[in-house]
């Protein structure tokens, strides 16, 4: 039951088919599969599938697209052949927690090209000797297992990656010949500020655009009070300035 809310939840607001992250987490599964995953979700790039009870990947859909799969803490022993097939494109697989004994289980991983990182933590497979020289002899594609790399060098978080992608091409935005732009240098500062808050204004919740709204309406009230005052204001002198005149002739008549 839990489970059909949180994919009702996810529908309700955009079509599976324009749905590009998906967290089943702590779901049930039944015979091996989660009723509502179907391949009408044909732009998933990211699914976690964590303490879902799953025994089996036959059931999954085919996506073509996906990149990272979360299958920690299930009761998969085998049948990874499969992931090649529906899920050719992944790059991170997280099999943490499983059954997975030994290395002719993870032998059919091989096809998976683009697999760059693999998490077997918790696996009985991590009790076998030389298990990570093993392991990297056997998938020569992935640079990452249980988080480090054959040099032990940590694996990056995601964001960590993001990041650097953002600097890399902020480099090669200010990468030019010596001097082409020093005449533009105030420009650039102000339109780096501007950018700057566009940012903050991009990040503010809907809340605080309410409120901004609000405070219009009554900046408006309050210029529409002080345009009145002083349409009275100017009426009052408009009278004082006739009436003068008319004070100066009666005491010429004097």
């Amino acid at each position: 039951m839990e489970m059909k809310k949180r994919i009702t939840l996810e529908l309700r607001n955009r079509a599976p088919e324009k749905v590009t992250e998906l967290v089943l987490d702590n779901c049930r599964s039944s015979n091996g599969e989660i009723e509502g995953l179907n391949e009408s979700f044909k732009e998933l790039e990211f699914l976690s599938m964590a303490n879902v009870e799953l025994t089996s990947l036959v059931r999954l859909p085919t996506l073509s697209k996906l990149r990272k799969l979360e299958l920690s803490d299930n009761i998969i022993s085998g049948g990874l052949e499969v992931l090649a097939e529906k899920c050719p494109n992944l790059t991170y697989l997280n099999l943490s927690g499983n059954k997975i004994k030994d290395l002719s289980t993870v032998e059919a991983l091989q096809n998976l090209k683009s697999l760059k990182s693999l998490d077997l933590f918790n696996c009985e497979i991590t009790n076998l000797e030389d298990y990570r020289e093993s392991v990297f002899e056997l998938l020569h594609q992935i640079t990452y297992l249980d988080g480090f790399d054959q040099e032990d060098n940590e694996a990056p978080d995601s964001e960590e990656e993001d990041e650097g992608d953002e600097d890399d091409d902020e480099d090669e935005d200010e990468a030019g010949p010596p001097g082409e732009y020093e005449e533009d240098d105030d420009e650039d500062d102000g339109g780096s500020d501007l950018g700057e808050g566009e940012e903050e204004e991009e990040e503010v919740g809907l809340s605080y655009l309410m409120k901004e709204e609000i405070q219009d309406e009554e900046d408006d009230d309050d210029y529409v009070e002080e345009r009145g005052d002083e349409e009275e204001a100017e009426g009052v002198q408009g009278e004082k300035r006739k009436r003068d005149p008319e004070d100066e002739g009666e005491e010429e008549d004097d």
